[in-house]
């Protein structure tokens, strides 16, 4: 049963509602505008923008924009992905109001003024070279860059120094304009409300916006090969990641390879890796498996950090365990198992009703449709292991996968 609601306004946004009969609201603007859209020589500027739209508009100064929220004890925040740039906040429900208000007034009003950009350009340097001082971090983008050489798709979403350094509000208008689509604009809302209340107060803060009708051509990232690449840094432990490249969000093994991701390194501590590489022989501490969708394309990534003279043995540990779902089918009793701790974590996982809202606007973006809990369990229930076996020989084939270690300088 479809428990949402869609309205949209004649410039296209899109506003999405889901009731619930809590004290406090969550609530999202997604924009689909991220990194991989922006030129060559100005990687950063997605992310750049967003620190910016809580500087200075047409109405507010940085401190009323800040405390517009705050002084009622309301939660507002923002980042930006390859593919989104996304707005949110939680609030009491009484001030659903003022949180439209300065979604609209950030997003459409914001000025760009040099004195902030200055400013706000230090503090992205900062993050920059406290991100490299992360190994555990900095290896995931390091690894992508190689997963996607040479692509937009490849590049950093902070940025370098070096283009940070150079980006103007110039830069920043003219990719608003180019990439801030108004009919690829969703306003969501999560709270305790009669869906008219929402659709009145949208129409009356965002009715007014200008339709945006630019459109952006995204390239497909074709990928590279494989190979193992180290890197020797100033840090005293062993950080591995191993991948490839692997399904978009349409792609009909999705499903399939969420499954197998959970099972092998997913949420919790009886995952494959976890028990085989850290409960049993105890070489690692941390050790986990990734799957991020994409409207295009997909990273699966095993991620492991460990000290020096173990870093070989965690590396043929893991490759064993890949191995295994290549050469033979889960039993039945295992793909149950599998099933029924995936959906189990995926129920939980929608009391994190911020999460579940920002989900279902980038599902409704990406789709213009929105799985309901019924729709998912039906998918994951109708994977096989025949299909889980076919998946496991494509995504894990040790041809095509890429290792990436930083190392100790020795």
């Amino acid at each position: 049963m479809i428990d949402y609601q869609v309205h949209t306004l004649p410039n296209g946004i899109r506003i999405l509602f889901k009731h619930a009969p809590f004290t406090v609201t969550h609530c999202c603007f997604i924009v689909n505008a991220g990194s991989r859209d922006e030129l060559e020589g100005q990687e950063g500027l997605a992310h750049f923008i967003e620190h910016l739209l809580f500087k200075e508009t047409e109405r507010r100064n940085t401190n009323q924009i800040l405390n517009r929220l705050e002084l009622v004890g309301a939660d507002l925040n923002a980042y930006t992905t390859k593919e989104y740039t996304c707005i949110h906040a939680s609030l009491l429900n009484e001030h659903l109001e003022r949180a439209i208000d300065l979604f609209e007034d950030i997003l459409f009003h914001s000025t760009f003024p040099e004195e902030e950009l200055e400013k706000e350009r230090g503090v992205i340097l900062d993050e920059i070279a406290s991100y490299l001082d992360q190994p555990e971090e900095a290896i995931q983008d390091d690894f992508e860059e190689l997963l996607f050489k040479d692509e937009p798709f490849g590049k950093n979403i902070l940025g370098t120094t070096d283009t940070v350094a150079k980006m103007s509000s110039a830069d920043m208008r003219a990719f608003i304009a180019a990439n801030y689509s108004t009919s690829e604009m969703i306003f969501a809302v999560h709270g305790n409300y009669d869906f008219k209340k929402v659709v009145k107060l949208s129409e009356k803060y965002f009715g007014d916006v200008a339709a945006n009708t630019a459109t952006k051509k995204r390239i497909k990232p074709r990928g590279n090969g494989n190979g193992i690449h180290s890197i020797e840094k100033p840090i005293s432990q062993t950080h591995c990641i191993i991948g490839n490249q692997a399904y978009s969000s349409s792609h009909h093994h999705k499903t399939g390879l969420l499954l197998l991701n959970n099972l092998l390194g997913g949420m919790g501590m009886s995952s494959r890796l976890n028990l085989e590489i850290r409960e049993k022989y105890g070489i690692a501490y941390t050790i986990e498996s990734n799957y991020t969708t994409f409207t295009d394309t997909g990273i699966f990534s095993i991620y492991f950090g460990t000290d020096v003279e173990k870093a070989d043995k965690a590396a043929k540990l893991v490759h064993k365990e890949l191995k295994k779902l290549r050469d033979q089918k889960l039993g039945t009793l295992q793909l149950h198992q599998a099933k029924q701790k995936f959906i189990g974590q995926i129920a939980l996982a929608e009391e994190n009703r911020m999460s579940l809202i920002i989900s279902m606007a980038k599902s409704l973006l990406d789709f213009n449709h929105i799985d309901t809990l019924e729709d998912l369990f039906a998918k994951i229930n109708a994977v096989t292991a025949g299909q889980l076996l076919e998946i496991s020989n494509e995504i894990f084939d040790n041809d095509r996968m890429i290792t990436l270690k930083f190392e100790p300088k020795k």
